[in-house]
């Protein structure tokens, strides 16, 4: 573990204290998340939290460690940060085995909290992207664009068995008010832009009645407003929400300037899919990131600029989860050259 010099301020806040501030945060995204795509997103934080616990227990059983751990909550927001990462209409054994990989593999396995070099929820939600494409791709269409939205009772039938109470499975849920099956605007855009049309010509669908897509500014704001609610109590520091913000700004500009016929507008990739989650919740995780604050900042623009290669050149369209896992592999060495001397550190005797 590197040490940055002195002085060291000292917030009295414990562990549980920041993680559950981090997860309250999350409250206006998610509520945007359940208002635009329906009840299966509070079954998902319901599965997700109730099986990282269980799997957390069993774990500190094993290891001989007392249960109170369970009270930094550290397991809790990994389930929460993963299940809102997850479609509403994912199967049980998909959030099962998602929350399993994020508490055992990439947290426990590597000593438990503080000692993982992943970060835990885009661990789990790679692995589950990798696995099972079909499921973790089958988003419905944002209220107003869907041509049957399921009740909570139709959510929770969906996740268990596959099929509504009606007996719509969840790819019939995916079908528009026009017939058409949706997608998110990331994967429309990739789609179209493959098929030969322009981005502009793409983005005169519904789906892109917002600047990032049906709903997904809306969700975008509110978790932009929790990340100005984590900055404003000092729980995260403006760095590198900063970086992955204007990295992907800086990126998509150039993109669009370049080639405005192939790019989607630097609005509409702020804007979209993961990015304000990401940056504010996800990439700020002070285990797996750098920890200077010009390490940071540098972290930041990485994940920023990677998520938009990825997006745009990458076989994924929303990025984020690579992105940090990838910048999770440089935080070490960032930190080795950027962090601060400590007094005295390499002068002359």
């Amino acid at each position: 573990m590197l040490i940055a010099s002195s002085p060291h301020t000292h917030k009295r806040r414990t562990t549980g204290q920041v993680m559950r501030l981090v997860a309250y945060a999350t409250l206006p995204g998610a509520a945007a998340l359940v208002y635009f795509f329906g009840y299966g997103v509070l079954i998902n934080l319901a599965l997700c939290s109730l099986t990282a616990l269980v799997t957390e227990a069993l774990v500190l059983l094993l290891r001989g460690k007392s249960l109170w751990q369970l009270a930094d909550s550290s397991a809790l927001l990994t389930a929460i940060l993963l299940a809102l990462a997850l479609p509403p209409t994912a199967p049980w054994w998909l959030l099962v085995i998602g929350s399993v990989f994020a508490i055992l593999v990439a947290k426990q396995l590597y000593g438990g909290i503080g000692q993982n070099l992943f970060n835990p929820a885009m661990a789990a939600y790679v692995l589950l992207l990798i696995s099972f494409p079909v499921q973790m791709t089958n988003w419905l269409p944002a209220k107003g664009l869907a041509s049957h939205s399921p009740s909570f009772q139709d959510s929770l039938s969906l996740t268990f068995s596959g099929y509504t109470t009606d007996g719509f499975a969840a790819h019939q849920l995916s079908q528009g008010v026009d017939g058409v099956t949706q997608a998110t605007p990331l994967d429309t855009l990739k789609t179209d832009l493959k098929q030969g049309l322009t981005a502009s010509e793409s983005m005169t669908k519904a789906l892109f009645a917002d600047i990032g897509g049906k709903g997904w500014n809306w969700v975008n704001l509110g978790f932009l407003l929790g990340g100005l609610f984590l900055l404003w109590r000092g729980i995260i520091d403006w760095q590198i929400p900063g970086g992955v913000l204007g990295g992907l700004l800086l990126a998509s500009l150039l993109g669009f300037i370049l080639h405005p016929d192939g790019n989607g507008s630097p609005l509409f990739h702020l804007f979209s899919g993961a990015a304000m989650f990401g940056a504010f919740f996800i990439a700020t995780d002070p285990v797996t990131a750098a920890t200077s604050p010009k390490g940071r900042l540098i972290f930041g623009l990485l994940i920023g600029v990677l998520t938009y290669l990825i997006r745009v050149f990458g076989g994924y369209p929303d990025a984020i989860a690579f992105a940090v896992l990838l910048a999770n592999m440089t935080a070490p060495l960032l930190d080795n050259y950027t962090r601060p001397n400590s007094f005295g550190e390499g002068s002359k005797p």
